[in-house]
């Protein structure tokens, strides 16, 4: 333990104090039906209305009672399941002018409704010094106090911290976790783990069993030279207290003609405040506009350069929000003009870390030549950033040519494998390109890029002239015609480039490339915008199929094939039209179609011969090449729509099986197997193979496409047909000694496959769940399909978070197996590793709010909002596995998702 105590007077630190609101726990308390009589309005209030209604947090400065200062609050905050602010609050005060006395008073108001009268929640107080006269410092749960607001007394009546006297379990083990902190106990890793996960648990009961709520605040630590020195009270020198000015330094002059106020400063330089009355409420604020201007010129850049965040208190507050903002922030979060002005400043600082960079070309405003120009150069020079978080660049958002250019080039690093991932999203972000530039991409000369760049050369904001800097030999513009020349000069210096570019290189992306964009071009769309982005679509795909014409041998051939395939799905498409009108039940459809299919080689029906083709290579698969369609083997499926089975002859001998749908727009579920393909990839790469089957989908229209078909049963037809799942897998992989007789590798992948999906589903908000849309394979895999409802939509009542019903946790042996331990443990563990990849998730579904994906065209503004929402990206780890841990007990003790069950079982008998 270390003897010596580092500290400093209060006197001496000038910065002022700010105060971090954390998290409110407990159960909100109602009022006293005396008061619900006086005021009934108070039955409307959020604390009646919602779980967890809009609050906010009011801190006052106190001295003997009496209020210093004035108040500040929490900014306002939308809150789901629990109140989460974790916000520093700066105080009017600053160190030195806090007396020995001063308490700070908090007060939590109820904002539901938007009335001028706002609800007091309740309320708690602390003094800013402990009784040895010490600064506090750290986390500190105080009590709130029900419908009471701080008096500001030393003997208050609302204490945050309880007496000696009536100290509880909570205050007495954290008056013991401080002296760990502090050194004053032996410090053992491998026990103070286990301690503290005891501590948090016994906190969280004696919270849940008591009647009142507890707000975490956080109080600030003073680092010097990066050690942390402790804060005692010290009283000012009188001599330093009064000053005396002669001379004030600022003449407020009003001027009622022009609706303005002139502030004359003691230099002689006049400034024009606008005033913001009614007449002039929508004009823009000059002073800002000019402060903006004038702290990101090109001569405040020099002046940055070498500006680092260090352990300093203050910076050490700007080193923790950079943090923040760079790690934490999601890529949908917004950020405030303080959080854009700091990251500004801090800019070639931040240069070295990749993922900074995003939040930076946030902060640029593009209207500004000189802000255009210090952007350009810095993106030069900065750290290059992962091909997953280039993405975001590609949205709506990012508007600058070079900018998407830079996108472009990162992207360019990533292999045809990883490309394929995000081909889908990538066709979606052309639209987000400038028309004529994707369009005319195919004749566009390298000379013609340089009108882009005009609207940014020249200022737009001469008013303010005055205010410009000298620009006139500052390397900023070297580097910016740098990277004009390098961007005019490339050949993929446009996404339809790009696209088209490694298409041609590569026949697998060619094909998903084809079909990808020709559904695009389908001429379905009313507005004009719409019909113009068809236009744009119909262009970028006359230039593939022509430079694919005009390529190499290579190329000719892919060519060749995708008219192939073209035409095989367009008489495919034709055959399956007839059999839809053929009159009878599925089963004479079903013999009418093998009929026509033995018969094509010589019938004129469809004008092909499906018995003997090719070899075309697959839409589905390009790796597989089919030769015929095997018509004994072909069936319908039960489904309105009648599905066909269809099998296919291969080159290497092996019969490939799919599923052709006509009537359906399989888009939906094309994106959501994606997103499980994606999600597959991420977990493999953390080492964690959750014998996920993401099995392939291809929409080849807005009314047909492929699947790919696994061999499986339902599960409601495993319990049907074998009584339990357990039966099923000893039907096909017995074993003696091995778990529940079946064979150990079997269970493995049941319950691996059983936590993949739960997590999965829970993500992405996939709806309508029952026991006929999971399947079983007899190696163990369980899987869904059918994603008719995503993002939280769902046609049954009241749905449970994760699909686990009753007969699956039975497989696992029980909720009180090793089995069913070991699937929560892989479920924990998946949804912290996918939170950790939460941007390159968010960054796909923000490409896709304008694309033709009916749960996502319901509330395309709120598609990724509903993901982020369920990564829960505001909870620490910890946190996060608790939350996870809650949702799965409600899963399996969900009364409704049963009844609705049996409700659809017996659907089901009625529809056979």
């Amino acid at each position: 333990m270390e003897n010596t105590l580092r500290y400093i007077g209060s006197s001496s630190l000038h910065q002022k104090i700010a105060i971090k609101v954390g998290t409110l726990e407990g159960e909100n308390v109602g009022y006293s039906y005396e008061k619900l009589i006086e005021q009934p309005l108070l039955k409307f209030s959020g604390m009646y209305t919602e779980k967890t209604p809009p609050l906010k947090v009011k801190l006052q400065i106190f001295d003997n009672g009496d209020p210093v200062g004035l108040p500040v609050s929490t900014s306002h905050k939308h809150f789901t399941t629990r109140w989460s602010w974790n916000e520093w609050v700066t105080l009017p005060l600053r160190f030195t002018d806090i007396s020995r006395t001063a308490v700070l008073g908090l007060t939590i108001y109820d904002c539901a409704g938007g009335r001028e009268q706002l609800t007091v929640v309740g309320g708690t107080s602390i003094s800013f010094f402990s009784t040895n006269g010490l600064f506090r410092q750290g986390l500190y749960d105080l009590k709130v106090w029900p419908q009471m607001e701080p008096d500001g007394a030393c003997n208050s009546t609302t204490p945050g911290k309880a007496s000696t006297t009536g100290i509880n379990q909570m205050q007495r083990l954290s008056k013991l976790a401080k002296k760990h902190r502090n050194g004053q106990m032996e410090k053992i890793d491998w026990l103070d783990r286990l301690t503290f996960r005891e501590l948090e648990v016994i906190n969280e009961m004696e919270k849940r069993n008591s009647q009142f709520l507890y707000l975490m605040v956080e109080f600030p630590q003073v680092y010097i030279d990066e050690k942390l020195y402790s804060v005692i009270h010290l009283e000012r020198n009188s001599n330093s207290v009064l000053t005396f000015i002669p001379k004030p330094k600022i003449v407020v002059v009003p001027d009622c003609e022009i609706h303005q106020v002139k502030i004359k400063h003691s230099t002689g330089f006049w400034l024009n405040l606008l005033v913001y009355n009614f007449t002039i409420n929508l004009q823009e604020n000059l002073v800002e506009r000019k402060h903006h201007r004038l702290s990101r010129s090109a001569r405040s850049g020099t002046s940055d350069r070498d500006v680092k965040p260090n352990a300093m208190y203050g910076c050490a507050l700007v080193r923790d929000t950079l943090n923040s903002i760079v790690y934490r922030y999601s890529s949908t979060y917004p950020l405030s003009s303080e959080e854009q002005d700091i990251i500004w400043k801090y800019r070639f600082y931040l240069s070295s870390h990749k993922k900074a960079l995003t939040k930076f070309l946030k902060c640029v405003n593009w209207e500004t030549s000189t802000e255009v120009r210090q952007a350009l150069s810095l993106l030069e020079g900065w750290s290059p950033m992962d091909v997953e978080d280039a993405l975001e660049l590609l949205n709506s958002t990012f508007r600058h040519p070079v900018v998407r250019w830079y996108a472009i080039t990162r992207l360019n690093e990533a292999s045809d494998e990883y490309l394929l991932l995000y081909l889908l999203q990538l066709v979606q972000a052309l639209k987000y390109e400038p028309f004529d530039e994707s369009s005319n991409s195919a004749t566009r000369s390298p000379t013609e890029g340089k009108e882009i760049f005009q609207s940014y050369d020249e200022s737009t904001d001469a008013q303010f002239d005055d205010l410009q800097p000298d620009t006139t030999g500052i390397s900023d513009n070297n580097v910016e015609e740098e990277i004009k020349n390098r961007y005019q000069c490339s050949s993929v210096n446009n996404l339809a480039n790009f696209l088209v570019e490694r298409a041609c290189k590569n026949p697998t992306l060619a094909n998903y490339l084809y079909w990808y964009l020709s559904i695009e071009c389908e001429d379905e769309r009313s507005s004009k915008k719409d019909l113009k982005i068809s236009e744009m679509y119909s262009n970028v795909l006359r230039m593939f199929l022509n430079c694919l014409y005009k390529g190499t041998t290579e190329m000719k051939a892919t060519h060749a094939q995708l008219k192939e395939q073209q035409h095989f799905v367009d008489r495919l498409v034709t055959l399956v039209k007839i059999v839809a009108k053929e009159s009878g039940n599925r089963k004479r459809k079903t013999e009418k179609f093998q009929q026509f299919l033995a018969e094509s080689s010589s019938s004129n029906a469809t004008k092909f011969n499906f018995n003997s083709f090719g070899p075309i290579v697959f839409p589905l698969d390009p790796s597989v090449q089919i030769t015929g369609i095997a018509a004994e083997k072909v069936s319908l499926f039960k489904s309105a729509l009648m599905p066909s089975k269809l099998t296919f002859r291969t080159t290497t001998g092996k019969d490939y099986v799919a599923i052709f749908k006509h009537g359906d727009d399989l888009r939906q579920d094309q994106l959501i197997l994606q997103m499980i393909t994606l999600m597959d990839k991420l977990l493999q790469k953390e080492n964690l193979d959750l014998k996920l089957t993401p099995y392939r989908v291809l929409a080849t229209s807005s009314k047909h496409g492929f699947m790919q078909y696994i061999d499986s049963v339902t599960v409601a037809e495993v319990l049907n047909t074998e009584g339990s799942i357990h039966n099923y897998f000893r039907k096909f992989n017995p074993y003696e000694t091995g778990p529940f007789g079946i064979m150990p590798e079997i269970m493995d992948t049941y319950i691996k496959s059983c936590a993949g999906y739960c997590v999965i589903t829970y993500l992405l908000g996939i709806g309508d769940r029952h026991l006929d849309n999971l399947l079983l394979t007899s190696s163990g895999k369980l899987f869904h399909i059918d994603f008719g409802y995503i993002l939280g939509r769902d046609p049954k009542p009241m749905p449970p978070p994760m699909k686990l019903s009753k007969e699956m946790v039975e497989a696992m042996g029980g909720i009180n197996s090793e089995y069913y331990n070991a699937f929560r443990k892989l479920c924990y563990t998946a949804f912290l590793h996918l939170r950790r990849h939460a941007n390159v998730m968010l960054n796909l579904f923000g490409l896709m709010v304008d694309a033709s994906v009916p749960d996502i065209a319901l509330e395309p503004d709120k598609s990724v909002k509903k993901v982020e929402d369920n990564l829960r990206l505001d909870l620490s780890d910890e946190e996060a596995v608790q939350h996870l841990q809650n949702l799965l007990d409600i899963s399996i003790t969900a009364v409704m998702p049963a009844l609705v069950e049996q409700i659809h079982k017996l659907a089901q008998y009625w529809r056979k």
